[in-house]
């Protein structure tokens, strides 16, 4: 996977995600070469240049003589590795090397070229920093978990090897790699910077927006299991509104419900003249949350190619420019969009679960059994969903919107993207829960319609649900059913059974 800093695609960046080895882009090697030579020629003018010569934070007065610069370095990572908590995700702290690899590939940095390849070889051969996700308050910079991160590039702490976690030292040694001697300002330039917060926003966009896209099937299949009406679904009604990503919701919707027997079969004579809203606005829903996703996108794409570094090395001039890139609030308002999102898209799930359940609005038998009383059917599913639901609103309160000040008053305004995004990736699971107990429901209630079928693509997945988990007949040991129903979700042949859906970007 080429990676071209500065103008790597949001499709480069999922690909990663799941697994693609990045290299570097060898134009780039120049500028790092550069700015490396820029700070050797700022430190040689003798004057105090934050995070180079001087201490760090409130210690930025303090002057570091020369004999002390590599040590200075160093003693940034070691003291600053002090976060806790449960390690990142292998997949997440991969994208988060990745993005620090990219940055600091621009070339506005001051890294050896030496650095910069260290951390792609780390990427080509596996080895993974073992990094604590808690300790960040987005600002300055995702500075303890990028701490991690580099420790293990100087041979301290642990890194995972195939999935085993090993001291870094060894593991490096065993992959024929030296541990780093950091130089004046890589100790700072590898710590500062919102890798982390923008590793896991990302991260969850990629699994938000598969999320929208089976929502969507679900969804049509409910509408199918209570013989809903697709008139709501009709371009002309949503072309005089205007929003795009409804449009194409809509679109989406209508392509899935084209050609079902079921939709047919009542079309004529029906005495229902409007449907709930979780079937009838599932365009304006759905659309807007993939509407606010591709905000998100936007802003995390943006930030992705982005240097977040301080001070920014100008080689061009031989100036080190301290600012404030490192303020993560750009990734914390995007988290708490996908966080928004993410809610609506169960909300509104577990809404359509509600209304299979309950015969006086879906005329469906009570609780999707053949028997209801002598069998519960899916009475507590819906209830399972309703307490997820309920925890993802309650996880969803705004992180941007928090502040407390750190290091002595020096930092005393941050951004809290780091556990805005971090708690998006359970709040995804989350959701996945509830879209496998409608899938559950909704293929139940169009049993009931045997033996009209829906549309091909519709069919073609309750072909696959069913290929797993037969038809709910009498009670059952209810658990596994939904774990199946989830690994079908997380399975890529789900997607693909339907054609192509709206998604965030290319």
């Amino acid at each position: 996977m080429l990676l071209t800093p500065g103008a790597v695609s949001f499709a480069a960046w999922r690909d990663i995600y799941a697994g693609a080895i990045p290299v570097l882009d060898p134009d780039c090697r120049p500028a790092i070469a550069e700015s490396a030579a820029a700070v050797a020629r700022i430190l040689a003018r003798g004057e105090p240049v934050y995070g180079i010569n001087t201490g760090f934070g409130k210690l930025a007065s303090v002057r570091i003589e020369g004999c002390d610069l590599a040590a200075l370095q160093r003693n940034i990572v070691l003291s600053h590795a002090a976060g806790v908590g449960d390690p990142m995700p292998v997949p997440v702290a991969r994208l988060m090397m990745a993005l620090k690899l990219a940055s600091l590939a621009r070339g506005a940095s001051g890294v050896a070229p030496a650095t910069v390849a260290l951390l792609e070889a780390m990427l080509a051969r596996g080895l993974t920093s073992v990094v604590p996700a808690k300790g960040s308050v987005g600002a300055s910079g995702d500075l303890a978990p990028l701490a991690h991160m580099t420790a293990a590039m100087i041979g301290v702490g642990e890194v995972f090897v195939d999935g085993a976690r090993i001291p870094a030292q060894r593991a490096m040694a065993d992959a024929g790699l030296a541990p780093l001697e950091l130089g004046p300002k890589e100790g700072l330039a590898l710590l500062n910077g919102t890798q982390f917060s923008c590793a896991y926003a990302l991260a969850a966009l990629f699994e938000a927006e598969r999320l929208y896209r089976t929502a969507l099937v679900t969804g049509v299949l409910s509408t199918e299991a209570a013989k809903g009406s697709d008139t709501p679904f009709d371009h002309r009604i949503h072309a005089l509104r205007g929003h795009p990503g409804q449009i194409e919701t809509a679109a989406a919707l209508r392509g899935l419900m084209k050609g079902s027997a079921i939709r047919a079969s009542h079309r004529i004579d029906d005495l229902r003249v409007q449907d709930p809203y979780c079937l009838r606005c599932q365009p304006q829903v759905m659309g807007a949350v993939l509407t606010l996703l591709r905000q998100a996108a936007d802003t995390l794409l943006t930030e992705a190619n982005g240097v977040s570094d301080n001070p920014l090395i100008f080689a061009d001039t031989d100036e080190a420019l301290s600012g404030g890139n490192f303020h993560a609030e750009p990734v914390a308002f995007a988290a708490d969009m996908i966080a928004i999102a993410l809610c609506e898209i169960g909300s509104l799930s577990e809404r359509r679960i509600a209304m299979l359940v309950d015969p006086a609005l879906s005329g469906l038998p009570a609780f999707l059994t053949p028997r209801p009383g002598l069998n519960s059917g899916f009475m507590i599913p819906q209830v399972t969903a309703a307490a997820l639901v309920s925890e993802n609103k309650q996880r969803a309160y705004p992180a941007s919107v928090d502040s407390i000040p750190t290091s002595a008053n020096q930092e005393d305004h941050v951004s809290m993207a780091a556990h805005g995004a971090r708690r998006l990736i359970e709040m995804a699971a989350n959701v996945e829960q509830v879209l496998a107990i409608e899938l559950l429901a909704g293929a139940q209630g169009c049993d009931f319609h045997a033996p009209l079928a829906s549309s091909a693509p519709v069919e073609a997945v309750r072909a696959l649900l069913r290929a797993e988990v037969p038809t709910l007949d009498h009670d059952r040991y209810m658990a596994p059913d939904i774990e199946a129903a989830a690994v079908l979700i997380r399975a890529p042949e789900l997607l693909a059974a339907v054609g192509t859906l709206p998604g965030v970007a290319g």
